[in-house]
């Protein structure tokens, strides 16, 4: 009796945690996974940090290698292979080889595609010039670090202020001392805060020198010798040695979307909770796969590795014969910039009107610890509740050290359907180390409840 064959598109977070259920619940399986880049199973998320120079090598950040998973797990994962096209009635995939350019078929009884996202990069002059860099995979992280450390730029340009701008502004201000332009479109940095909390944000970045221009969009890229030499913008020309791009990603679709699978919110791939897509065989997981929004109900997409991660988990044991549901996401995400974290979940002030919430909103300032400790730094906490109900929506936190971790306090309210008045009852550990008696969570949602009839 032949062998089932499991193929897997993509060899990152998604990818191969779903080989791992699959190699358990299969164990006689063939498990084969192509990945188009030239490493698998890395942390995409530590790429600034190495860019920074705060961790090294770059093998640190890879989990397992190709050779590792084949020992192990009996996983055989191809880099440097490209899935070209699938064949859903046929049951297979046409590949590249992308070291010998040559092409060959192979056959599945069960897909995975974990293509992934892509970063948008807007089509204007100069874009492909020498020191542009986008951080979609290990191997762009290596050439921008590479770069930083051959031709030691004085000045970097940093287009976008989302997680990926946030990060690589601070690893070329605060660590490598770089002078840093960030630059964004929008009137504000992080779209998924309010704008309120967002110019905590701004102040913060532009108190440690970095040059922030916002409402200000990109044109094109000066070149000279075939290097980026300005950033051009609709207000001007900025000098720059160095561009790193954050302006986003984009599910990798494409691939799903050629084959007549049905697509969903942003063009991610539709798939339910079982991460199931429109055709039987065939999952799809990861930055490429839609979910819902648990706030909202409606479909959502979201580029995050923890989502990354639980997709491919639940992907691969529903692959594996077994049972396993992933229900959707609150949109938790944190980052830090030098010595601020930032944090958030659930829906901001402005999502939740534009999804027809009665919404109240409360905004505190506090300590990270007990005012009398050593250390105690500054935090802004934001909550947001239904008027009425007192269903606590979101949260956001803008801080010191100590701050971002809190909001795990907010995303497991709201995944417990909790009022604010619950979340003022959570019996919270306290310790002057730590915290002040009240949590600052809990000191917003005090506030909060004043305007949803507490208090």
């Amino acid at each position: 009796m032949a062998k089932e064959r499991v193929l897997i598109v993509g060899g990152d977070a998604a990818g191969m945690s779903a080989a791992g259920q699959i190699r358990k619940l299969l164990p006689d399986a063939e498990i084969t996974v192509y990945e188009r880049s030239g490493y698998s199973s890395y942390s995409a998320c530590g790429i600034p940090y190495f860019i920074a120079g705060l961790v090294e090598p770059e093998t640190r950040l890879v989990v397992r290698t190709p050779e590792e998973l084949l020992q192990k797990q009996n996983i055989v994962v191809k880099v440097r292979h490209e899935v070209l096209s699938l064949d859903p009635d046929g049951g297979t995939v046409l590949v590249r080889d992308l070291e010998s350019g040559r092409e060959f078929r192979d056959s599945w009884d069960r897909l995975l595609i974990a293509t992934g996202a892509s970063p948008a990069v807007p089509p204007v002059e100069g874009a492909k010039a020498e020191g542009i860099f986008t951080l979609s995979t290990l191997e762009t992280g290596i050439a921008a670090r590479r770069y930083v450390d051959e031709v030691r730029p004085r000045h970097a340009v940093v287009i976008g202020g989302g997680y990926i701008g946030l990060e690589m502004a601070e690893a070329f201000a605060c660590v490598r001392g770089m002078k840093v332009t960030l630059l964004d479109k929008s009137p504000q940095v992080m779209n998924t805060f309010d704008a309120d909390m967002a110019e905590l944000i701004a102040s913060a970045i532009r108190g440690i020198g970095t040059e922030l221009r916002l409402g200000e969009g990109l044109v094109g890229f000066g070149t000279q010798g075939g290097r980026v030499r300005s950033v051009i913008t609709e207000h001007g020309e900025i000098e720059t040695e160095m561009v790193i791009m954050g302006l986003g990603v984009r599910p990798n679709s494409g691939l799903a979307g050629a084959a007549g699978l049905k697509l969903s919110v942003r063009d991610s791939i539709l798939a339910g909770e079982t991460m199931a897509t429109s055709r039987p065989g065939i999952w799809s997981a990861g930055d490429c796969a839609s979910t819902t929004h648990l706030m909202t109900g409606k479909p959502f997409w979201v580029a995050l590795g923890t989502v990354a991660n639980k997709m491919g988990r639940v992907a691969g044991i529903s692959m594996g014969g077994g049972r396993a549901a992933f229900p959707g996401v609150y949109g938790t995400a944190m980052s830090k910039h030098c010595g601020l974290e930032v944090a958030r979940t659930g829906l901001t002030e402005r999502e939740a009107e534009e999804n027809g919430f009665r919404s109240v909103s409360s905004v505190i300032r506090t300590k990270t610890r007990a005012g009398y400790y050593p250390g105690a730094e500054t935090m802004h906490v934001k909550l947001v509740g239904e008027e009425g109900s007192g269903r606590l929506l979101g949260g956001q936190i803008v801080g010191g050290q100590g701050s971002a971790k809190r909001v795990d306090i907010i995303a497991t309210a709201l995944a417990g359907g909790m009022t604010v008045n619950d979340l003022l009852e959570l019996d919270l550990g306290y310790a002057p180390p730590f915290s002040m008696a009240w949590d600052p969570v809990q000191i917003a949602g005090r506030e909060l409840l004043k305007k949803t009839g507490g208090e």
